[in-house]
């Protein structure tokens, strides 16, 4: 179950109890589950029962409690808690599984995983003025919110800069159009189109005006070009090359993608305790048909596994938010989780090493990092090369 799932799956408790009459309050629009912060209890958490309790004329707990034996029976939900006022706290069943259907989602809608139609009813209309930073920040929300299913035109204040097209930057009228608008004002660069892409060129000139917060101003020195660790931009893209080449080398090899045959948790979450590699196995728990060299991950693979399943409620976030350098931090995030995952669990077989299926389960976790990180790029307007 993804993230999304159990936002669904909770909603869906909500409206059952309206619909039979055990809670008289309005259904929301959505509801939000959030990955439970460090100490707490379960994976998720969520709040709905306090936003609730007001129109519903019930305590906190006594909502939470109504919505709990509604939630708790429903496939993929291994155990719901009520904690402090009334939150909620959900132990997701079956970790692995969970995993395989985010692995599947990102397989099969590809570049467009984590696009959705949470904005379908926006008709946006952004306005900027004719300044760089804040033309390339308007086209890169533009992206996010159409990717969301809103419907966007941009317009600037004055005519655009020449300049612009060379950043991939379009405008769809010039003015002040007689319609409500939303102002997309970051800090200026304080130069010109013209001056970043002759010291940077348009990816890194780019990435260097979307990475900080609009509030902040944009750092767009020489170290954007630095082939190296300490340039994030170059670790991101430099991941994408790394996964397009593990994917060639095992095709060298004759090996593709595929899932771990392993109905268990990942090493490294919470229901794993007690189980890990070489421990005894516990009865009544599913049997990993891995050797105890072999296992297809150990806890280097949970990280990067709940980032690509929080990737459609990043992108989201950055489109209801029009923050862009939400997408270019977790970007950062996948492509640090991935190169830890990478050393600790690599993908292709070494030395007289035969591919096996914990390598071809890697490759698919491997090739899933890859997607995000150039979906990402690509939202934000960046190339994401087969090569560096």
């Amino acid at each position: 179950m993804t993230p999304a799932d159990l936002s669904r799956t909770v909603l869906h408790a909500v409206r059952r109890a309206v619909d039979e009459d055990a809670l008289r309050a309005p259904v929301p629009a959505r509801v939000r589950v959030e990955r439970t912060r460090p100490g707490g209890s379960g994976d998720y958490a969520c709040a709905v029962a306090l936003q609730l309790a007001g129109p519903a004329a019930l305590p906190a707990l006594e909502v939470a409690a109504i919505l709990r034996e509604r939630v708790a029976a429903e496939p993929g939900v291994g155990r719901v808690e009520i904690t402090g006022p009334g939150f909620l706290s959900f132990t997701l069943d079956a970790p692995a599984a969970g995993d395989r259907a985010v692995l599947d989602a990102v397989r099969e809608q590809g570049l467009a995983y984590g696009h959705g139609d949470a904005l379908r009813e926006e008709i946006l209309q952004f306005h900027h003025a004719r300044e760089v930073r804040a033309a390339v920040t308007a086209h890169a929300v533009r992206r996010l919110v159409v990717a969301q299913g809103a419907r966007v035109r941009v317009s600037c204040e004055e005519a655009s800069d020449p300049d612009w097209a060379r950043l991939g930057v379009t405008v769809d009228a010039h003015g002040t159009p007689p319609v409500p608008l939303t102002g997309i004002r970051p800090v200026p660069a304080g130069v010109t189109a013209g001056e970043l892409l002759e010291r940077l060129g348009p990816d890194a000139a780019r990435w260097g005006l979307l990475r900080p917060a609009g509030h902040d101003r944009a750092a767009l020195g020489p170290e954007l070009l630095v082939q190296g660790e300490v340039n994030p931009l170059f670790r991101v893209r430099y991941a994408h090359a790394r996964v397009r080449a593990l994917t060639r080398g095992a095709a060298l090899l004759g090996f593709t993608a595929g899932h771990a045959p392993y109905a268990g948790p990942v090493p490294g979450s919470e229901s794993h305790a007690g189980t890990a590699r070489g421990a005894g196995h516990t009865p009544g728990a599913p049997h990993t048909p891995y050797g105890e060299d072999s296992f297809p991950y150990d806890g280097a693979a949970r990280p990067l596994l709940d980032l690509i399943a929080d990737h459609p409620g990043v992108l989201l976030a950055g489109a209801r938010h029009r923050a862009p350098d939400r997408v270019a931090r977790q970007l950062e995030a996948v492509a640090h989780a991935f190169f830890d995952f990478h050393d600790s669990c690599p993908p292709l077989p070494a030395g007289d090493e035969k591919p096996s299926a914990a390598h071809r389960a890697r490759l698919a976790l491997a090739e899933a990092a890859g997607t995000v990180l150039a979906g990402g790029l690509s939202l934000l307007g960046i190339r994401a090369p087969e090569h560096l």
